[in-house]
Parts: structure tokens; C-alpha cells; sequence
């Protein structure tokens, strides 16, 4: 082969490597984005007024059960399988709560909304997800900042991480300035605010023995789920202390954006803690009147 026949053949390869692909022996057009262009939130469709079912029976009493609920209904199919809006968001929500569990309140956050800042014994989050007693207990050190800081109050308000960071960003503070104003109102005092990482519900017992305080309200980040990975609960119990049965305590659940607003939760729970006072029981041997 001389050099010529040799030019020629890397100027044919060279052409084919070039050539536009096919798809299915058609002319290949690639998709072209505007740069303005981009892709919508999929998580900010509201559930409860998504409605996918096709040719429905009744539609306008099935969308009536939808708002009242953000439950996955009517949410048609595509054959045999979901839709891919429905797949999507599915993922985009399970996404989201699995960052909720996994990921810290931010580092500043105690700092920011003047909170006392401890850590129960857990090291991390992976050994606070496995070892949940390790979450109920503080170590030596942080039992005595939680002595010095918080012994001789009446009430104590916990602001704990619990297993959503997401939710405790989203409704604490909120919660917490309404209980604070709804106890100056009905003159209850109330020590400095704590705040616990890697705090499990049993931390408030612990905290009870080392101030002697007469009641403690938890504020902690819920188990993230589909609805939503935004969910706070407050636990109040009175005479707190470790080994109290959980039956003891009076949970507010489910605060967050749709469910109950952190200011609304915040005014019913500085109600309660009042009615808990005077009573002296919290959980079972509470009597809330009815409608309360």
C-alpha cells in the first residue's frame, strides 16, 4: 500500500467515525434544551388535589375523600403499573425522607434560636439509629451542663433531633415561641431551652432526674414517611424520670404543614401543660375534658 492509498483510508475512517447515528435505520435528531429551560418540582403537586384515574365513576365524591386525606388515591395506572408521575413521585418522597433520617440539624442551629446544646452517648447517627439506648442517656459531661443549666425550673422545653432533622428545622422554633408566650400568659415558669443530638423520646427522663424539674416537653423530629418528611411531636410528661412507663406521657402528633401548624400545636400544648400542672399526671392519668 503506498502513501496515497493510505490517505485515503484514514480519510474514510474518519468520515464514518463523523456519520450522525441511526435509531431503527432513521435519521438521528438529538433533543436540543433551550437554556432557559428546566425541569419542574415534581413534590410541589399537592396529593390531595392530583386526581389520575381515567373515566372515573364519580369523580366528584372521589376527589371530596381526596382532600381529606394526602393519601396516594386515584392514582390511575398506566396498564398494569403506576403512572410515571406517580412512580416519580413516589421516589422524589422516599428521597426526601431518607435524607430527613440520615442528615444532621444544621450546626448553627442551637447557636441561632439560643438553645442550651448537649448530645446524648451516641457518637454519630449510624450508632444512633442502631442503638437507641445510647439515645436516652447523657454522658457525665453533658449531665452536668444539663444539671448547672437547667435544676430548679418548674417546666423544661427539649427541642430533641430525633429521627427527622427536616422536621425540627421546618415547625421548632415556631412551636416553641408560641408554648413560651402561652406560659408567660398563664405565668409558668420555664428554664433554658435545650437542645439534644441524637436525642430519643426516653432523653426527657434522663433530663428530668438531673434537674428535678415538675414537667418536660420534648420537641422531636418524627419517623419520615411518603406524606411527608417534615413531621414534629411534642411529648409532655409530668415528674418525668428514668424507667416511667410511656403510658405516662401525652403526645401532640403529626405538626407539620398539613397537618397541625407549629404555631396552632404550640398554643394547645402551653393548654395542656397548664391543665397537666394543676392535675399533676400527664399520659393516661391525664383527664382532658372532651372537645379540648
Amino acid at each position: 500500500m503506498n502513501k496515497e492509498d493510505l490517505k485515503a483510508m484514514v480519510a474514510q475512517m474518519l468520515t464514518e467515525l463523523h456519520a450522525q447515528p441511526t435509531v431503527k435505520a432513521s435519521e438521528y435528531t438529538p433533543t436540543r434544551h433551550a437554556e432557559t429551560e428546566s425541569v419542574a418540582d415534581i413534590t410541589a403537586i399537592d396529593l390531595r388535589a392530583q386526581y389520575l384515574v381515567e373515566k372515573p365513576h364519580d369523580a366528584k365524591a372521589f376527589q371530596a375523600l381526596k382532600n381529606k386525606t394526602p393519601a396516594r388515591l386515584a392514582s390511575g395506572r398506566a396498564g398494569s403499573r403506576y403512572k410515571t408521575i406517580t412512580m416519580l413521585r413516589f421516589r422524589a418522597d422516599h428521597a426526601a425522607a431518607q435524607d430527613s433520617a440520615f442528615s444532621l440539624v444544621h450546626e448553627d442551629f442551637a447557636k441561632e434560636n439560643d438553645l442550651i446544646p448537649v448530645k446524648t452517648e451516641c457518637k454519630d447517627k449510624d450508632e444512633y439509629l442502631t442503638r437507641p439506648d445510647l439515645g436516652r442517656r447523657f454522658d457525665e459531661v453533658y449531665q452536668k451542663v444539663i444539671s448547672e443549666s437547667c435544676k430548679g425550673h418548674r417546666v423544661l422545653i427539649v427541642v430533641g433531633d430525633g429521627l427527622s432533622s427536616a422536621a425540627i428545622e421546618a415547625n421548632a422554633m415556631d412551636c416553641v415561641a408560641t408554648i413560651e408566650q402561652g406560659l408567660k400568659a398563664r405565668g409558668i415558669d420555664y428554664g433554658k431551652k435545650l437542645f439534644v443530638q441524637f436525642c430519643r423520646v426516653g432523653a426527657g427522663d434522663h433530663i428530668g432526674d438531673l434537674t428535678d424539674c415538675e414537667l418536660v416537653c420534648m420537641l422531636v423530629g418524627e419517623r419520615p414517611g411518603l406524606v411527608t418528611s417534615e413531621s414534629m411531636s411534642a411529648y409532655i410528661t409530668y415528674r418525668p424520670h428514668r424507667g416511667i412507663a410511656e403510658s405516662k406521657r401525652t403526645v401532640v402528633s403529626n405538626i407539620h404543614s398539613q397537618g397541625i401548624a407549629a404555631v396552632e400545636a404550640g398554643a394547645h400544648i402551653a393548654s395542656l401543660i397548664e391543665k397537666m400542672l394543676k392535675q399533676k399526671a400527664s399520659g393516661i392519668d391525664f383527664v382532658q375534658e372532651a372537645g379540648a
